[in-house]
């Protein structure tokens, strides 16, 4: 059985829904019973289908919402959607629309009905007991109201005309399967440094990979730790567990979380409890995001808002760093994008210096590869984290509290630390408690960066620069300061410019090291 029905935005009653600029089509109904269904292609109780269509105007609301009315006795749902991509000017946004799927629980902000979401990345989905397309959770499809969610990126002059295509397959469901989450702690090497990536996408959201295949890249970058963030979506979690822990390529401590992709910016929540889902619908305008960082947090996540300058539409952090753990600071190949993030983070370390907020109360930076697919690289570029296990917990703690370097690769390896008149001793992170006048040395080990300088950034700005280290890639540099001209001290390594005044790209860089008392 196929029925069609128009749903034009202003030629069917529309109302606001509870979450942030969105709005609500007219109900598709289907049979009540699976006898009902006699003249389905499959015979008596065989697969009914609807099919809706409509056009969405430039200036729609965030989020379109199509209610299903899902009857008693249903097995699976399956959804497939298209819509028309008109050529466009140049400059000028064309048609990009995203989709997924809240249950009978509903829409409202918090993500109770939450089923699923694959973004643009896939034009169908089902939802059964037993299995779900990836994005999308399986479970049993009871009856009540279902909610297909579309998500109207970009809208070209033209309009957006789509079709979604709703199937309904009747029967007995199938058996639920349990989840089956990767542990907490992997076996590690007692407090060391550890080597991780924590933007990573499967093909669970927009990426290509399987986790099987990101972990095999994720051991032969070296790494120690990843965390799963597929965008506005925690159906990866219960996939992971057969490739954490004891391997013969190495050990691997795998967290769970989300990129939780709003309209204005994304953000990664690092290593929350299985399951957690975050909700994204909400723009910077709403006031709503403290209300889900601190979701994530009482999940047991960090909130570490991603690539902040980034260009690309909806990327670019406007919320602020004020809910931040940590700050995505190097995103992927090294870029002018990047360098502005670099910027920006170190304006912050000198605010929190001038505000006299203490290295307490100051935001760490991180790097991650944020890859999706080959040719992305996995673990470029790495955070290296001073961690007493590798543990989740563990993991964490040397995060929030800044001890760690980014590195472009395993290859590289840095030791920073600042050492006063008596002996006193800080490393990454930490504090070197000393007057004002004191001596200050300043020392950082470097390998694996051939032809790289070293740069020494202090809240004055640049203050030190090497030599160029030798073409095996290894070297000393240190440096004399006091507390009183220097309030922090963090470390760059830098590749040779191209041209022009701007630095090379980095190799890698440090957390600072806050000085005196």
């Amino acid at each position: 059985m196929c029925e069609d029905e128009h749903h034009g935005v202003g030629r069917r009653a529309l109302f606001v829904t509870g979450a942030a600029a969105a709005l609500t089509l007219g109900s598709v109904s289907f049979p009540s019973e699976a006898a009902d269904a006699a003249d389905g292609p499959s015979g008596p109780g065989g697969p009914v289908t609807r099919t809706v269509r409509g056009t969405l105007p430039t200036g729609s609301p965030d989020f379109v919402y199509l209610p299903v009315e899902v009857p008693s006795g249903v097995r699976e749902i399956k959804v497939a959607y298209t819509y028309e991509r008109p050529t466009v000017p140049a400059g000028t946004a064309g048609n990009a629309l995203d989709i997924g799927i809240f249950d009978q629980h509903g829409t409202e902000l918090g993500g109770r009905g939450f089923r699923g979401w694959s973004g643009g990345a896939r034009a169908e989905f089902f939802i059964r007991a037993d299995d779900a397309t990836p994005g999308y959770v399986p479970g049993p499809v009871r009856e009540g109201t279902w909610h297909i969610a579309l998500g109207p990126y970009t809208v070209a002059p033209q309009g957006l005309a789509y079709e979604v295509t709703v199937t309904l397959t009747y029967g007995e469901p199938s058996e639920a399967v349990k989840p089956v989450y990767p542990p907490s702690r992997a076996k590690g090497r007692g407090r060391a440094w550890y080597r991780g990536d924590c933007h990573l996408h499967s093909w669970y959201s927009d990426g290509r990979r399987t986790p099987a295949e990101i972990a095999a890249l994720a051991r032969a970058a070296g790494l120690d730790f990843i965390n799963s963030s597929d965008h506005n979506t925690h159906s990866a979690h219960a996939h992971w567990a057969d490739q954490a822990g004891p391997h013969p390529d190495g050990e691997l401590l795998i967290l769970l979380g989300e990129e939780v992709t709003t309209r204005n910016g994304h953000v990664v929540a690092l290593g929350t409890d299985p399951g957690t889902f975050v909700d994204w619908r909400y723009r910077a305008r709403d006031n709503r995001f403290g209300k889900y960082a601190r979701r994530i947090r009482q999940a047991g996540g960090l909130v570490v808002p991603a690539h902040p300058h980034a260009t690309c539409v909806g990327c670019n952090w406007k919320f602020g760093f004020g809910e931040a753990d940590a700050v995505e600071v190097w995103n992927g190949a090294y870029g002018p994008d990047d360098e502005v993030s670099l910027a920006d983070w170190d304006s912050m370390l000198v605010a929190s210096v001038r505000e006299g907020r203490g290295s307490r109360d100051w935001i760490p930076a991180m790097g991650n590869s944020d890859a999706h697919r080959d040719p992305d690289p996995v673990g470029t570029p790495q955070t290296v984290v001073l961690a007493d296990e590798l543990s989740r917990e563990a993991i964490q703690e040397g995060i929030r509290a800044g001890r760690s370097y980014v590195a472009e690769s395993k290859a590289v390896s840095l030791s920073f630390s600042a050492t006063g008149p008596k002996g006193e001793h800080a490393g990454i992170g930490g504090r070197l408690k000393v007057d004002g006048d004191d001596p200050v040395t300043v020392r950082l080990e470097v390998s694996g960066a051939p032809r790289c300088t070293v740069r020494f950034v202090t809240d004055q700005g640049v203050l030190h620069t090497s030599a160029v280290l030798p073409v095996a890639g290894s070297g000393t540099v240190e440096w004399r300061t006091t507390a009183q001209y220097a309030a922090y001290v963090r470390a760059e390594v830098r590749h040779e410019a191209a041209a022009g005044p701007l630095p090379g790209a980095l190799a890698a860089f440090t957390n600072p090291i806050f000085l005196g008392r």
